[in-house]
């Protein structure tokens, strides 16, 4: 199955790939403000569908564009798939997107493969089995403290996203990494995080086919993924926080409250910061400063900070 995978994600990567060296001539619509779609994401979603259905007819599809109408509505295996995650990047010729396709049996992620067209870079796993970057074994970070970790993230982009909401998370954790970034690409963010490129990730508004892939990535990396208060059941949450245990358990404790599931105290205390115009950077600052001079490298003081519910 994970060859077949393969298969599907190598031919969409082609037919991208031929179409970014021309991008000018692609046909681009607009789904709603800021999100857009192209010929391309239509192009590569048929072909990965082709090839899943020619090798397993009996197989459910789960599609960002086409939704669940090709495959079998009842069957176990449903096959998520994004043709092209990161569409806004690829028209404007940035090379960050790439193309995601998992594998759920009864509801949990067994296979994922996310390629990579513009770097050929795969990666692949099977659940119980390790996670892979073109045939090497990859694992997360070993970084346990925040000031020294990459972090990636997805800004808000469409009407009625929470702006304020996301500069008061930015704001908590700026001051107190080595640097947060935005490619563009959540399934491969996740998988950098996989890889250990990045040491953590978090976004919201997010749909099955972006993280289902990217999740089992980072889970047989050794890493951890769940909502923002670290439950495990995640997928369909719309919000996703990843990274490294250790990681993960600190940006759990510094997240937490601006998740939906957040406890009342919480979302009220939040609520009333972003009402009094608190964007939390002076807080976050000094709170950082203190950290970094209270914290010896070798303590596990971190790891104290609310622990994530993680599953198994």
């Amino acid at each position: 199955m994970l060859n077949v995978a393969i298969k599907a994600a190598r031919a969409a990567g082609a037919l991208i790939n031929r179409a970014a060296l021309d991008v000018e001539a692609v046909r681009i619509s607009q789904k709603q403000i800021n999100d857009f779609v192209t010929e391309v994401d239509h192009a590569a979603e048929q072909a990965i569908i082709e090839t899943l259905l020619t090798a397993y007819p009996g197989h459910g599809i789960l599609a960002e564009e086409s939704g669940s109408q090709h495959g079998s509505k009842h069957s176990d295996y449903v096959w998520i798939i994004d043709p092209l995650d990161g569409t806004t990047n690829f028209i404007h010729g940035f090379p960050v997107y790439c193309v995601s396709i998992a594998l759920s049996f009864k509801g949990k992620i067994e296979h994922a493969v996310v390629y990579d067209p513009s770097r050929n870079d795969l990666f692949t796993a099977t659940r119980g089995r390790g996670a892979f970057l073109n045939d090497r074994r990859i694992r997360v970070s070993k970084r346990t403290q925040l000031k020294d970790c990459l972090v990636s993230t997805g800004f808000p982009f469409r009407p009625g996203d929470n702006f304020k909401q996301y500069m008061a998370m930015m704001a908590e954790l700026m001051p107190r990494t080595a640097g947060l970034r935005r490619p563009g690409a959540a399934a491969l963010d996740l998988a950098y995080v996989a890889a250990g490129y990045c040491d953590g990730f978090f976004e919201s508004g997010l749909s099955i086919w972006d993280v289902a892939a990217g999740s089992l990535l980072v889970t047989e990396a050794g890493g951890l993924v769940g909502n923002f208060t670290g439950e495990a059941d995640f997928l369909e949450q719309r919000e996703c926080l990843a990274g490294a245990p250790r990681i993960y358990g600190q940006l759990v404790g510094l997240l937490g409250k601006y998740s939906k599931f957040a406890a009342a105290g919480d979302k009220a205390a939040v609520r009333q910061a972003l009402a009094n115009g608190q964007d939390g950077a002076d807080e976050g600052q000094a709170a950082a400063a203190d950290e970094g001079s209270t914290t010896h490298p070798d303590s596990a003081a971190e790891d104290t900070q609310t622990r994530p519910n993680v599953a198994p």
